[in-house]
């Protein structure tokens, strides 16, 4: 018998109680653990967020400085598999390929686990990227923070400081968002003990979703085809008429403006050689708002964080092929922060279901 029937979805459904963020979609406010995004990321970067994440659950919880050398131990442990994951991964993206490395992390591991895979998770990455230019692995260095250290893993030496800022800042902005369906995966999975590296890894698999984490990319794209300012109102026009989703609007839950694309926006704003694309991204994302409200008037759709995501990846030179996994290496301490809650206070997350089939005779 069917006690409590939902909308599909599990729209405006309460599963939990939660200590680490409130998305409040009508008033477009993020808060992680008491803080505004917006003063967290000013304050903090991605270690700094990760300490507040873990604090009063885990090793390095309130403590940056623990939390950073944490990381940087795990990076050089890490590296080791390096050669293994490459062998293993010819041919994958780096999603499906950071599936496999995160696969390969032992459950048995001396390391605490939370710094295990969010150490190992830039240092894949890295790895991956050079190996799909021919280059060898570069191995970590413990000094850095995992911004610096991630970038220059990639480029082959340190980025400017302004650069590496803009990566820091966007790992601490995506660190956390509520109930998302990646981070309700870690946690129905680690509702079974099943793990941190299991649930990390049953996470990931859902951000894989295009859904969930694919739009950034096809943000770039969809500047790259209109051109020019003056293309962008047939654009949208020529878009809704063949029912092509506008990518970089709309948001399951904010009903207003997201608050990190602002955060994003500014981020990018203090990048060089970003103003001439900046200019262009804005004109258009506001040609994008007025084609929304004309086509689709009483639906509240506007900018999301994954707009001016795309543009920050795109200044740090990041493939647009690896942008799901880069926004993994953020969010992973924030999936790692849930996986603790629920293990500390949750029972195994197992809802009921209205059955609609056929009944015996």
């Amino acid at each position: 018998m069917l006690l409590t029937r939902v909308d599909s979805g599990l729209d405006g459904v309460v599963v939990a109680d939660t200590a680490m963020s409130e998305v409040d979609g009508e008033a477009g406010r993020l808060i992680v653990r008491g803080h505004a995004i917006e003063e967290l990321t000013a304050t903090r970067g991605f270690e700094g967020v990760a300490a507040l994440l873990w604090e009063g659950y885990a090793e390095g919880g309130g403590d940056e400085t623990t939390v950073r050398e944490g990381l940087a131990a795990a990076r050089v442990k890490t590296f080791v598999e390096v050669p293994k994951l490459l062998a293993a991964t010819r041919g994958l993206n780096p999603v499906e390929a950071l599936r496999v490395g995160i696969g390969m992390l032992p459950d048995s591991a001396k390391t605490p686990h939370h710094f295990l895979v969010c150490g190992a998770m830039p240092v894949f990455l890295a790895a991956l990227l050079n190996a799909e230019k021919s280059m060898a692995p570069i191995a970590p260095d413990p000094s850095l923070s995992t911004a610096q250290d991630l970038l220059r893993m990639i480029r082959g030496q340190r980025a400017g400081t302004v650069f590496e800022k803009a990566l820091d800042t966007y790992l601490a902005t995506i660190t956390d968002h509520g109930f998302n369906a990646s981070t309700f995966t870690a946690r129905v999975v680690a509702s079974t003990h099943a793990g941190l590296i299991s649930s990390v890894l049953a996470a990931l698999c859902a951000l894989k979703g295009p859904l969930h984490g694919g739009a950034p990319g096809p943000v770039l794209d969809m500047l790259d085809e209109i051109g020019e300012v003056s293309r962008a109102e047939a654009w949208f026009d020529d878009a809704f008429a063949k029912g092509t989703t506008l990518m970089g609007f709309g948001h399951r839950i904010y009903k207003v403006r997201d608050p990190r694309a602002d955060v994003l926006k500014d981020a990018v704003a203090k990048l060089p050689a970003t103003a001439g694309r900046l200019a262009y991204a804005s004109a258009v994302e506001q040609g994008a708002i007025a084609a929304l409200r004309r086509h689709k008037p009483g639906r509240p759709l506007d900018t999301n964080v994954e707009y001016y995501t795309a543009l920050l990846l795109e200044a740090l030179e990041i493939p647009r092929s690896a942008f799901t996994a880069l926004f993994a290496v953020g969010r992973t301490a924030g999936w790692c922060a849930h996986i603790f809650e629920q293990e500390k206070g949750g029972r195994i997350i197992r809802p009921q279901s209205n059955y609609v089939g056929p009944r015996p005779a």
